[in-house]
């Protein structure tokens, strides 16, 4: 099953980040991914993307599956739909997500929504997204984003400042 990463996914700086499509604090920190990360690191550093769908976000991990049939689709698709779903959270709703999920699949040509509805239902991507959230509890995450840099830990709400410390110091560690 492929793992979604940004940048540099050779890179031996591995960034992981636990992420709830349906989070606030997920939102807030995939637009520090795109300012401030990926702009200073994106050539340097891999940041792989775990699922972590909370229990109190009900369409999280339809939200999440979906995003692992988007990544067999056509590369780099499942991460432009992880940027709408973050970017969309506040319309979204339970009742809302197929025609959230239609409406993305339609804007992007990613083939027939019914496809994508389908996915939702794949026991072998919603095995996937089971994975990454059980080794995530077996690390310890409980809350989300939670971000592991450089055997550094951040959770929730934290200074971007010291997590691109971390990541700077693992590059300058590994010459990167």
């Amino acid at each position: 099953m492929l793992r979604a990463v940004e940048g540099s996914a050779q890179s031996a700086v591995r960034v992981v980040i636990y992420e709830d499509l349906a989070c606030q604090d997920c939102a807030g920190f995939r637009r520090v991914m795109d300012e401030t990360l990926l702009p200073r690191f994106g050539s340097t550093a891999a940041f792989e993307h775990h699922d972590f769908p909370l229990a109190q976000h009900v369409w999280a991990r339809r939200a999440a599956i979906a995003a692992r049939h988007f990544d067999g689709v056509e590369a780099g698709l499942g991460m432009a739909w992880r940027r709408f779903a973050l970017e969309n959270l506040h319309g979204m709703d339970d009742a809302g997500f197929p025609s959230w999920l239609d409406r993305f699949t339609e804007a992007q040509g990613a083939g027939a929504a019914a496809a994508a509805r389908q996915a939702l239902s794949d026991s072998v991507l919603a095995g996937a997204v089971d994975r990454d959230q059980a080794a995530g509890i077996a690390l310890g995450v409980k809350k989300t984003p939670t971000v592991l840099a450089n055997g550094v830990w951040f959770v929730e709400r934290f200074p971007v400042e010291d997590l691109v410390k971390a990541i700077a110091e693992a590059v300058k560690e590994r010459g990167q």
